[in-house]
């Protein structure tokens, strides 16, 4: 058997240390590392809530003097006249929850066809297209859908929809009598529904995917129709999280301001009619922020924006819940 030398022993005495020392120091850099990861995951956490916090408490005490003076009366008055002192959400919270409801109302059923368009219909090539362009919608800025929303789509409400659906529906209050300019609830709300199609529409996309391919298949093999899967399968299946969408879609109405502003009409009262003018907490804070006559006048719109606030964090809460329960493996296997 052949003597090994120093050098002999030394390298492999060195060869023997060197992957020791290196899964050492591996260690060294994943322990800092998951510090560092800790740290800054914390850090981010704790600057979302204290930004959350400050918010609050900036629109809290600029609205300190309108609480002080209307308290929660301010919620059901409608009367709104800087001039006299006179202030109450009625007007503003009113076409805020009309215009976002009946935004949802159209874009839900809208934007649930498109995703289940996408996941269980269109070819993959469509898919790769259409999917894309409909997640571009939210890309276009606000200010540039309101300003179409002038130029093309009130003209044709005024001139086409509103008409019809007073010839049609009329009998009903809320399709009253067409505006003469086209603006009003009724467009506001059909602005927010392209806004908030493609919302719904990409979450409701990847819940369809998400569900297990082998239940389509299997549903499929047994001789069920393609409408019959949608109906047994997809839909029972992703209910909570189309929910969840859903409500997400309506936070992102409810705090839309520039493109309201534009096409709303700007209204004092409350009208039965979709097609009146009208104004919601968004579109109020941003139309008179810079020309407000008095400080009561500011406080009253921080007024505005706390209430706007509490709504919002309500809905997106509210869909963090649903979120949180939801599990679409569990549910399609249950």
């Amino acid at each position: 058997m052949p003597s090994m030398g120093a050098g002999g022993a030394g390298g492999a005495l060195r060869a023997w240390w060197r992957p020791v020392g290196s899964r050492q120091s591996s260690r060294r850099r994943d322990r800092v590392g998951d510090v560092a990861l800790r740290t800054a995951s914390t850090v981010a956490a704790v600057l979302g809530v204290v930004l959350i916090g400050v918010i609050a408490y900036q629109i809290l005490h600029g609205a300190g003097e309108s609480i002080s003076k209307f308290g929660p009366g301010f919620l059901f008055h409608s009367r709104w006249q800087p001039n006299f002192g006179v202030f109450g959400a009625g007007v503003f919270l009113f076409g805020t929850v009309v215009s976002s409801l009946f935004a949802l109302v159209l874009a839900v059923p809208l934007a649930i066809s498109i995703g289940l368009f996408l996941a269980t219909v269109a070819p993959s090539g469509v898919r790769r297209v259409i999917g894309p362009l409909v997640e571009m919608l939210a890309a276009i800025p606000s200010v540039i859908l309101g300003f179409w929303g002038i130029v093309v789509l009130a003209p044709f409400v005024q001139a086409h929809l509103e008409p019809a659906l007073n010839g049609a529906l009329g009998w009903l209050p809320i399709f009253g009598t067409p505006s003469t300019t086209g603006t009003g609830i009724f467009t506001a709300s059909l602005i927010l529904t392209i806004m908030v199609v493609p919302i719904i529409a990409s979450v409701s996309r990847d819940l369809f995917l998400a569900v297990p391919r082998e239940l389509r298949e299997g549903a499929t093999a047994l001789g069920a129709t393609r409408w019959e899967v949608v109906r047994g399968i997809l839909l029972p299946s992703t209910f909570s999280g189309l929910v969840a969408a859903s409500f997400l879609g309506l936070g992102r109405a409810l705090g839309e301001a520039i493109a309201t502003t534009q096409v709303i009409g700007a209204g004092t009262a409350i009208h039965a009619s979709l097609f009146a003018p009208g104004n919601t907490l968004a579109a109020g804070i941003a139309d008179e922020y810079f020309s407000a006559t008095s400080k009561l006048h500011v406080s009253s719109l921080f007024y505005l924006g706390a209430i706007l606030l509490a709504i919002g964090l309500l809905a997106n809460l509210a869909a963090q819940r649903i979120v949180r329960r939801f599990d679409v493996y569990n549910l399609a296997l249950k």
